[in-house]
């Protein structure tokens, strides 16, 4: 997706720490341009910019796409991340300047790498009535933010778990491995928990975890979390409890990885390492460069999407608080 705020950290979202947990809560912006569709952003923010590579959270939906329009995101850039793209339901369209042609569907996993550069664009399908996801950044390690662009699709298989079940679209959980490559350890799953079921996870103590809320009453280690809030959990614990006090299935995603100890500039849509790669990148974006390639077949008001100006002053990386 294309982030429609130049400065997306700019802003502090409000936040409230529980027994071992800091709740991180999401704000409200525009996203795609002309027909831009609401979604509510958890990451990133002052206090907390990434968990372990995971830089960017947007989790939008349910919405009717009757009545917003749905998604038409035109081509727009990327670089120095990859993109993991997740349905819960509806059904988009993406084409980029590979060459792919894919839908994102519930319940599959679409992770677009652009590193060096790529263009893509995002349009929900004529099919789809309800829209409702989450898109996720995942930002390059130094050695690998140049890498050359990629596309996979992975549909990871359901898993059984007493009182839940688990999808795993990076990473290892629950002794279900992704086959999915990624640049830094990561992981990535969709929980769904029962009814009154308490669920404790085996996790690597050396990660830091971030549980996204999305349907459902679900506490994490007893913190209880509303819609779109996102429970932040540190390194050290070797196991994560989660609950469901309700009487309706609750629907997670758990994120987690290694800190990410690498200083990040982030802008518009690039990840880089400094104020003169950003406006490098948006230079090359707006003079439509063979760095980002083309991409084809898209059928939209627009041909692609220009950038914001820069911000007067120095963009600053990102860090998080300890």
């Amino acid at each position: 997706m294309s982030n429609t705020e130049p400065d997306p950290a700019e802003l502090l979202c409000g936040d409230r720490p529980g027994e071992g947990v800091t709740v991180l809560t999401p704000r409200d912006v525009p996203l795609g341009g002309p027909r831009a569709i609401r979604v509510r952003r958890t990451l990133p923010q002052r206090q907390r910019s990434l968990i372990g590579a995971w830089c960017f959270a947007d989790h939008y939906g349910p919405q009717d796409v009757s009545e917003s329009g749905g998604m038409d995101v035109a081509p727009h850039p990327h670089t120095g991340l990859q993109t993991a793209s997740w349905l819960f339901s509806g059904e988009i369209e993406h084409r980029d300047s590979i060459g792919t042609r894919a839908m994102v569907r519930p319940g599959e996993l679409n992770l677009m790498t652009g590193g060096h550069g790529i263009a893509h664009s995002e349009v929900s399908t004529s099919d789809t009535r309800m829209l409702h996801g989450v898109q996720l950044w995942i930002a390059l390690p130094g050695e690998h933010r140049d890498t050359a662009r990629d596309f996979r699709h992975y549909a990871p298989p359901e898993v059984q778990l007493s009182g839940a079940t688990a999808r795993v679209f990076l990473g290892t959980l629950a002794g279900t491995t992704s086959p999915v490559t990624a640049f830094t350890p990561l992981l990535g799953a969709e929980l769904i928990v029962d009814p009154g079921a308490t669920l404790a996870l085996d996790v690597d103590p050396a990660f830091e975890h971030g549980v996204l809320q999305d349907i459902g009453s679900v506490t994490v280690a007893g913190t209880a979390l509303a819609t779109g809030e996102l429970a932040y959990l540190a390194p050290g614990a070797g196991r994560l409890e989660l609950a469901n006090p309700g009487t309706e299935p609750a629907r997670v995603l758990l994120l987690g990885g290694p800190p990410f100890t690498e200083e990040l500039v982030m802008w518009w849509n690039f990840v880089g390492r400094s104020h003169e790669e950003i406006a490098e990148y948006r230079e090359a974006w707006q003079a439509q460069s063979g760095r980002f390639g083309r991409v084809e077949g898209y059928q939209g008001t627009t041909a692609w999407l220009p950038a914001p100006a820069l911000p007067r002053v120095r963009i600053k990386p990102r860090r998080n608080t300890p």
